[in-house]
């Protein structure tokens, strides 16, 4: 199992650094366009308020109200950044609500900012029933990009992801969905990306641990906890070795998770002929032109060519 990557991470004061970064936001967008009568979705921070973008500030700045999902974090982001607005609360149980008050702004010409508690809106967060209502009454829409545990989790993930990802949102609650969900995934070439909450942790990867283990390979699986804060963990391992990682300190089944999952791979079949050509070129040509032209001439893909193409390397690139 690989160790565990863990790093304090101060917490940003209320108020401290809010006047020049406020300053060099202002400059930054000085020359942008801000409509009236637009709904700003604004990516916040998932656990340091120093992540918030220069660009979310000023546009939050420019706004005329801030609509939430918690006031309250809301609030929090603002203050710590030199900023106050009015607030609207638009959770998930009030978001239809809130949209009627939030067109009725619009259409008067005020610039809405929406912020969920952290992240990036709609991504397994309110957010989206606002974006369609302002859209379908013809107001503009700007998404301002910035944290997502999601992305931060792939990015230390350290998979090949050529062949994509797949967000999953939460794990399933019940025993049954969870077996289908995770069979789902491990039959799947994709990298799957979930969440789970602490008091199911344990149980999931219990579960995850037996399925995987009628498997010729284990997965590849990272597990990273409180992303970007104080007790911020990411650790890879198979899943009975992070269920030991869990037993070995109680403290590290709390927290939030995101599981970051992707089937072990065989090596790639190489159709006889793709091989021939492959290696009589590479003998002319780089790995990268020669896997291009196969590519080309066999209608193959290009980069399981080339991959196999290196992989020989070391080999001799012997033809027979």
């Amino acid at each position: 199992m690989s160790p565990t990557s863990s790093m304090p991470i101060s917490p940003s004061p209320a108020g401290h650094g809010a006047p020049a970064a406020l300053a060099a936001a202002r400059q930054l967008c000085a020359g942008q366009s801000l409509p009236p009568g637009c709904l700003l979705v604004v990516a916040t921070p998932i656990g340091n308020l120093a992540d918030i973008s220069l660009r979310a500030l000023a546009m939050l700045e420019r706004c005329d109200l801030v609509a939430a999902e918690d006031t309250r974090m809301a609030q929090r982001l603002l203050q710590a950044h030199g900023l106050a607005k009015p607030l609207l609360r638009a959770d998930r149980h009030r978001e239809q609500t809130a949209a009627a008050e939030m067109l009725a702004l619009l259409a008067a010409g005020q610039r809405v900012a929406y912020v969920s508690d952290a992240g990036t809106p709609g991504i397994n967060d309110p957010g989206a029933v606002l974006v369609r209502a302002a859209r379908a009454a013809g107001h503009a829409v700007i998404a301002l990009p910035g944290a997502s545990s999601v992305t931060t989790a792939l990015s230390a993930s350290g998979l090949d992801l050529d062949a994509g990802y797949t967000f999953a949102g939460y794990v399933p609650a019940t025993q049954q969905q969870r077996a289908a969900f995770y069979r789902e995934a491990l039959a799947s070439p994709r990298a799957w990306v979930c969440f789970e909450a602490p008091h199911r942790i344990v149980q999931s990867l219990e579960e995850l641990a037996q399925l995987a283990a009628a498997l010729p390979k284990p997965p590849d699986l990272i597990l990273a906890k409180e992303l970007t804060k104080q007790f911020e963990a990411i650790v890879q391992g198979s899943p009975a070795e992070l269920l030991g990682w869990l037993a070995a300190d109680a403290r590290r089944a709390q927290g939030e998770f995101v599981l970051v999952l992707q089937a072990a791979r065989d090596a790639e079949p190489m159709d006889a002929q793709a091989q021939r050509w492959l290696l009589r070129l590479a003998r002319e040509l780089p790995a990268s032109r020669a896997a291009a032209a196969v590519a080309e001439m066999l209608g193959a893909d290009r980069k399981t060519l080339y991959r196999w193409l290196q992989a020989q390397a070391g080999q001799g690139l012997d033809e027979n």
